[in-house]
């Protein structure tokens, strides 16, 4: 910049202000403040966010003409430079753009060769699924849980001699019962019922040792079911147990395996449970033995859509189930630091997302008690970038903590609610 350097007294005579605005609700107001035109709010609203969506093995020919299409409507695209020089395949492509943007690409790249059709429809998906704030119900085997209306809490119930966090405070069956009692008084959504450590390093247990812990507690909630009108999940890899669990009352089954196994995929879609699918390369034993990734948030967020993709498939209806990135599970402190900081990219698949960080090494050294503080702050951070669901020990500390973020939310519309399907041409960006 250029030109006469303004006098001391004047240097904020305009008052220049960058706008921090989270939204793009928060932007339409801010422009309505300058008294502009409430037609052209609408219509610079659409240019005030760059969505950048990452495709993967795209094809050569689809990436260059993905590039063209891009740099026609305004916005760009950036790919491998073998794409350039017709040295590779395959490459990630990156686009860049706006809403607007999107809207005019979508309808072109529909009637394009190499696949760009369906490039298409996953960007229409994508976009929308992102946007999305609004309430969804997610249905379990015998109760419900809504989500998206305010960030939810899973309270933690380990009924083992070796978990990380809680390890033997509640074998006996009374304990587990009167603790998760307490939980849901202090306000928790919903209850997590663990039997086995999945801890790093963990040894496993049989499927009949871990019902032999969990089902006295199942057996022992009977008579306060009806008074909770919580959901409640079983933290479990085995379908045996699953099976069991879903027939003493459990709703959501918690599989570190993300239904790997084709018996557990079966259990859930023959008793109609949720499920939660996680992350975790290996096993609880070996998970920690090698951490390295090429690219983590993509091989995490391909292996949880095939995973979903496959559910899908085998008859498990959507609005039943929901991702874990997992932290901790054959992930460094600073990899699950990334995906907690990254994990509304997760909303892209279109299933409620639930992270745990509560108690975990990531978030320091010492005893698990000494990080609370931490664990709060990582469920506020979660819940604000977009995890519909934390799974923590500490539920009265956790529901105070998230107040805010709920609070923050309801000052503005949810953003979804700004925008409207990708191919109505009336709403295409002028």
């Amino acid at each position: 910049m250029s030109g006469e350097t303004p006098r001391a007294e004047h240097r904020h005579a305009h008052t220049a202000r960058v706008l921090d605005t989270s939204s793009l609700t928060e932007l339409a107001e801010e422009l309505r403040r300058t008294q502009s035109d409430p037609e052209g709010v609408g219509i610079m609203t659409r240019k005030g966010r760059i969505y950048p969506i990452r495709l993967d093995e795209v094809s050569l020919r689809a990436a260059v003409l993905l590039k063209q299409e891009m740099l026609a409507v305004g916005g760009d695209a950036s790919h491998a430079r073998g794409v350039a020089d017709l040295s590779v395949e395959h490459s990630a492509v990156v686009l860049l753009a706006t809403w607007g943007q999107y809207q005019r690409l979508v309808p072109k790249l529909r009637r394009q060769p190499f696949r760009l059709r369906e490039v298409a429809e996953e960007l229409e998906e994508a976009l929308r699924n992102y946007t999305h704030r609004g309430p969804r119900t997610i249905r379990g085997a015998h109760r419900s849980l809504v989500v998206g209306d305010r960030p939810r809490v899973l309270g933690v119930v380990n009924v083992t001699p070796d978990s990380f966090s809680d390890g033997g405070q509640y074998l006996d069956p009374e304990r587990a019962i009167a603790q998760v009692l307490r939980l849901a008084q202090e306000g928790a959504d919903a209850i997590d019922i663990g039997g086995e450590s999945t801890r790093p390093g963990a040894t496993p247990i049989t499927p009949e040792e871990e019902w032999r812990r969990i089902g006295p507690v199942l057996d022992g909630l009977h008579e306060h079911l009806d008074r909770l009108r919580i959901p409640i999940s079983v933290d479990t890899r085995h379908a045996e147990v699953a099976h069991r669990a879903i027939e003493a009352g459990a709703d959501i089954i918690n599989d570190v395996t993300g239904l790997d196994a084709p018996e557990m995929r079966r259990v859930i879609q023959e008793h109609h449970a949720a499920a939660i699918l996680m992350h975790m390369r290996g096993t609880p034993a070996t998970m920690q033995l090698d951490t390295r990734y090429a690219d983590l948030r993509a091989e995490v967020f391909r292996s949880l859509a095939r995973a979903t993709d496959r559910a899908i498939a085998e008859g498990i209806p959507a609005d039943r189930l929901i991702v874990d990135p997992g932290l901790g599970f054959g992930k460094s402190a600073e990899q699950s630091l990334e995906l907690l900081t990254h994990v509304g990219e997760l909303r892209s698949l279109g299933y409620p997302v639930v992270l745990g960080a509560s108690r975990k090494s990531m978030l320091g050294a010492g005893s698990s008690e000494s990080r609370m503080e931490a664990g709060l702050a990582s469920a506020v951070l979660a819940a604000w970038n977009g995890a519909d669901l934390l799974r923590v020990h500490d539920v009265a500390a956790t529901v105070r903590a998230l107040s805010i973020v709920t609070r923050s939310r309801a000052r503005t519309r949810p953003e979804g609610e700004e925008t409207e399907a990708l191919a109505q041409p009336e709403e295409i960006e002028r």
